[in-house]
């Protein structure tokens, strides 16, 4: 679930905010992507993710793209000036459910989720 939050400001703090809740990956693996983006320009985050040879990259991909789309469309921003001023990435609800195993036994399998959330911002020329 992909929720976007623009905030109209002055138009120096003009930002694109996009969260995706309940991706089903884990936390740390996200944050491995997330922190090589951090603080960088929009092309050079493009270039990175679509090169880089893990999972979460292409989901990543898809909030910083739909970011960059609100900022273009809805704020009026030039592409070309964007950076990602904030990333961050939040544990979310852990699904739970019971293998079975040897005795009647069960054995709990832990799927858990986690919440993106990418902020751009243009820089100041």
């Amino acid at each position: 679930m992909i929720k976007n939050e623009n905030l109209e400001k002055s138009d120096s703090d003009k930002e694109a905010k996009v969260l995706a809740k309940h991706i089903r990956m884990s936390v740390f693996k996200a944050r491995r992507v997330i922190d090589q983006i951090r603080g960088r320009s929009y092309e050079e985050t493009l270039m990175i993710l679509e090169l880089m040879p893990y999972r979460a990259s292409y989901p990543i991909l898809k909030l910083v793209y739909s970011a960059a789309a609100n900022a273009s469309n809805n704020m009026g921003l030039n592409e070309a000036n964007l950076f990602i001023s904030k990333a961050e990435v939040n544990g979310g609800a852990i699904m739970k459910k019971l293998r079975p195993r040897a005795r009647g036994r069960s054995y709990m399998i832990k799927k858990t989720t986690c919440h993106i959330k990418i902020v751009l911002k243009e820089k100041s020329i």
